[in-house]
C-alpha cells in the first residue's frame, strides 16, 4: 500500500479515534487512581527469609538451609528465599517423629514470574498426581491473636478487624513483638492451602501444600495471586509464596495438621519478612509512597 492509500478518510478517522481513545484511557486511568505500573518494595527493616528462626515451640531444623545453585535461582525468579526442614519436638509418637520441608519465596515490582507451585514443579520433577489438589483450611491456633484497634476501620478487612499475633519469647529475635496479620485471617476465618498429593517412582507417597501472601492478603492458587498482587489501585506489589511438604504424613488431613503448627509458629516472622500493609496503605511506608500526606510548612 502506498503513501496516499494510506491518506484516506477513513484511514485518519481511524487514526483520530485510536488518538482520542488513548487520550480518555489515560483520563480514565488518572481519575479513579489506578496504577498500572507496580514499584518494588521490601519490609521496613529489609528482613530476610533466610532470618526465620531455626527453631519454634513445636519445631527444630533438621541440617541447614538448602543453597541454590545460581541457575536455579534464576529459574525461581528470586534470591530471596528459603528452603529447610523442620522436625516435630514433641511428636505423638516418640519412634515416628514427623519432618516437614518448608520452602518460601518472595517477590516484588513488576512481577512477570509465573510462581513456582508443586502442581508443576513436582510433576516437572518426574513424579505424578495421585489426586485432585483440594484447597483446605490451616487449622493454626488463634488463642493468642487479638485485634489490632489503631487499624483505621476502612482497612480492616472482610472481618472488620486485622488481628495481630506475637512472636515467640524463646525463640524470636525480637520477643513478643506483636505483628500484623493478613487481611481476611482470624478467629473463625483460617488461611486457605492448596494440597495436592503426588507419588515417585519408588511408590513413595508425598503431600505438598502452598498458599500466597499478597499485598496484605492471601490466596491459595497461582492463578489467584496475580490478582491480589496486581490491585490497580496499588502503587506497589509483592507477594510471599509459603510451601511444605512431607512424606511422613498419611493423609491430607495430617498434612493440614503438620502445616498449621509449623505455620502457626512461624506466622508473625513470616509478616516481618513482608511490608506493613497497613502502614502502606495508610502512607506511613515507605517513606516516598505517594499516600503519604504532605507535611504542614512550619
Amino acid at each position: 500500500m502506498n503513501r496516499k492509500g494510506l491518506m484516506t478518510p477513513a484511514y485518519l478517522l481511524a487514526l483520530i479515534v485510536l488518538a482520542v481513545s488513548a487520550v480518555g484511557f489515560s483520563r480514565v486511568i488518572a481519575a479513579y487512581g489506578f496504577h498500572l505500573r507496580k514499584e518494588a518494595i521490601y519490609p521496613a527493616d529489609g528482613r530476610l527469609l533466610v532470618n526465620l528462626p531455626s527453631e519454634t515451640e513445636h519445631w527444630v531444623q533438621v541440617g541447614v538451609d538448602e543453597v541454590m545453585d545460581p541457575e536455579i535461582l534464576d529459574t525461581l525468579g528470586t534470591k530471596n528465599t528459603v528452603s529447610r526442614v523442620y522436625v516435630e519436638k514433641d511428636p505423638p509418637d516418640p519412634a515416628r517423629p514427623r519432618t516437614i520441608s518448608f520452602h518460601a519465596a518472595y517477590y516484588t515490582g513488576m512481577i512477570d514470574t509465573v510462581p513456582h507451585v508443586p502442581e508443576r514443579c513436582f510433576v516437572g520433577g518426574g513424579m505424578q498426581k495421585s489426586s485432585a489438589s483440594v484447597v483446605m483450611d490451616l487449622p493454626i491456633d488463634t488463642d493468642e491473636w487479638v485485634p489490632d484497634s489503631s487499624v483505621p476501620v476502612e482497612l480492616r478487612g472482610p472481618l472488620g478487624d486485622i488481628y495481630t499475633a506475637p512472636t515467640s519469647f524463646r525463640y524470636s529475635d525480637m520477643r513478643g513483638r506483636r505483628v500484623r496479620l493478613p487481611r481476611g485471617v482470624g478467629p473463625g476465618s483460617p488461611i486457605r492451602m492448596k494440597v495436592s498429593e503426588f507419588q515417585g517412582d519408588d511408590d513413595r507417597v508425598i503431600y505438598a501444600g502452598y498458599f500466597f501472601i499478597a499485598n496484605g492478603g492471601t490466596v491459595a492458587s497461582a492463578e489467584g495471586v496475580r490478582t491480589l498482587a496486581f490491585d490497580l489501585t496499588s502503587d506497589y506489589a509483592y507477594y510471599l509464596k509459603v510451601q511444605t511438604a512431607s512424606a511422613a504424613v498419611d493423609s491430607m488431613e495430617e498434612m493440614m495438621e503438620v502445616s498449621a503448627s509449623l505455620i502457626g509458629d512461624l506466622l508473625p516472622e513470616l509478616m516481618r519478612c513482608v511490608p506493613d500493609w497497613i502502614d502502606v496503605e495508610t502512607g506511613r511506608y515507605p517513606a516516598d509512597n505517594p499516600r503519604a500526606r504532605p507535611r504542614a510548612e512550619d
